[in-house]
């Protein structure tokens, strides 16, 4: 099938091999992927900081890179759920309405899709370590996304996944949040690491860069022995050549 690809400015400015992961399990999975490369930003940053005018700009923007044709598939859970939810604020009842509706139902995080679409959860991954997937706010209230992450990463061969006390509590990062409240977002980021390292996990995983961005900050500023990655970046990690899909 046909796959747009949507990769987030965050993801393309600090994590672009996570990108060029999120390409080789599409294209493993089946996928023929589309990239257009003027695509930017979905808006997120305006909208949740109250420009929406602004967001609004950004968005219809998005909409018209993207065509109501295909399947779009990002590896941000927050950024998929920004267009699935917030254009509803943002387009409603406006001359693109009909087209954005589209396009939020076409619309998928990369587990989501893999898992309930490409019908795929084994990938030939190796990865020899313990691991604990977080949460984030993004993926489990807005993409109402669980268990995809974990099936995925139960396939990958040699890894351990243990779950952390908390799993579901915000990283603290939540955007603009981390930039005004310093303190708060720091002691948040505290807990879900101190609740990671409880586990004896060599990693926390998870679907969103900007929570492990968040996360791999206090690590590093703390020099603690775990690190974060990204599914997608666990998924190709150590392919074998005769991944039977």
């Amino acid at each position: 099938m046909n796959v747009e690809l949507f990769i987030p400015c965050f993801i393309d400015q600090l994590y672009a091999e996570t990108a060029h992961n999120t390409v080789k399990l599409l294209e493993k999975a089946g996928c023929k992927v589309i990239y257009n490369p003027e695509q930017t930003c979905c808006g997120q940053p305006a909208y949740n900081a109250g420009f929406w005018d602004e967001a609004k700009e950004v968005g219809s923007k998005f909409l018209n890179d993207f065509s109501e044709q295909n399947y779009i598939v990002s590896p941000s859970a927050s950024c998929t759920g920004m267009v699935k939810n917030a254009y509803n604020n943002l387009f409603f009842n406006t001359a693109i309405h009909n087209k954005c509706r589209t396009i939020q139902s076409h619309i998928f995080e990369l587990s989501d899709f893999l898992i309930n679409i490409a019908k795929k959860d084994y990938f030939g991954a190796e990865l020899e370590a313990k691991v604990v997937y977080h949460d984030s706010c993004s993926a489990l209230r807005e993409c109402k996304i669980k268990e995809e992450p974990r099936l995925l990463l139960a396939k990958v061969h040699g890894l351990e996944l243990v779950e952390m006390k908390d799993n579901e509590t915000c990283c603290g990062f939540g955007g603009t949040f981390s930039v005004k409240f310093p303190d708060i977002s720091s002691a948040m980021a505290e807990q879900k690491v101190l609740n990671a390292l409880d586990t004896g996990a060599e990693y926390i995983v998870s679907t969103d860069a900007s929570c492990l961005l968040q996360l791999q900050a206090y690590i590093d500023a703390h020099q603690l022995p775990i690190k974060t990655m990204h599914l997608a970046d666990v998924l190709t990690t150590g392919w074998m050549e005769d991944a039977s899909l």
